[in-house]
């Protein structure tokens, strides 16, 4: 055991701490965590209309995506006030829970001026970065979603587990002391 705490809030990046660190933890289902050479992390709570009084998310799209980076970007302050180190651990997972990536980064702040948004077919705006061309960010006005694209490092840990035998009913029932006062049949 580890011993970190878990917060249990769903605002804000800090999920687990220990000591001076704080992590925001995210899992995510990949369908081959092993050759997942990308994966989107999501942040709610992103509100532009409640944060900046943006009502109008497409009017201005520019003015949008700063205003859903400075509120990512907040929130990455208020966790670093608090504890010295903020970092994101990462889990992807196959769909039967027998493979998976792990790998952690530094919580970054993004520079506003760094970044250029357009909207895409959907109506989500999509924050591009300028010195590469590639998608950073997704934003969708309609949960206020920041979606985060990020890289999977080539140094992250890829682990499998063997799927476990399966246990036979009488097995089973002895190993959660099962007794038949459990079951009450009503006629």
């Amino acid at each position: 055991m580890i011993g970190g705490r878990h917060l249990d809030s769903p605002v804000g990046i800090a999920d687990v701490t220990l000591g001076g660190v704080a992590w925001s933890m995210k899992t995510v289902k990949a369908v081959d965590p092993f050759t997942a050479r990308s994966v989107r992390l999501i942040s709610g709570r992103c509100s532009p209309d409640y944060s900046y009084g943006i009502t109008d998310p497409h009017k201005d799209i520019e003015r949008t995506g700063r205003a859903v980076l400075g509120i990512w970007n907040e929130r990455v302050n208020i966790a670093r006030d608090n504890y010295n180190v903020v970092r994101t651990a990462v889990l992807l997972r196959s769909a039967d829970l027998l493979s998976y990536c792990l790998f952690e980064e530094e919580t970054e702040r993004f520079r506003t001026s760094d970044y250029t948004w357009r909207e895409n077919r959907n109506g989500n705006l999509v924050g591009i970065q300028k010195e590469t061309g590639q998608t950073r960010f997704t934003w969708q006005p309609h949960g206020s979603q920041l979606t985060i694209h990020t890289t999977v490092p080539e140094k992250a840990v890829r682990f499998s587990l063997r799927r476990p035998p399966v246990l036979g009913k009488e097995e089973t029932l002895k190993a959660i002391d099962f007794n038949d006062s459990w079951v009450r049949i009503l006629r």
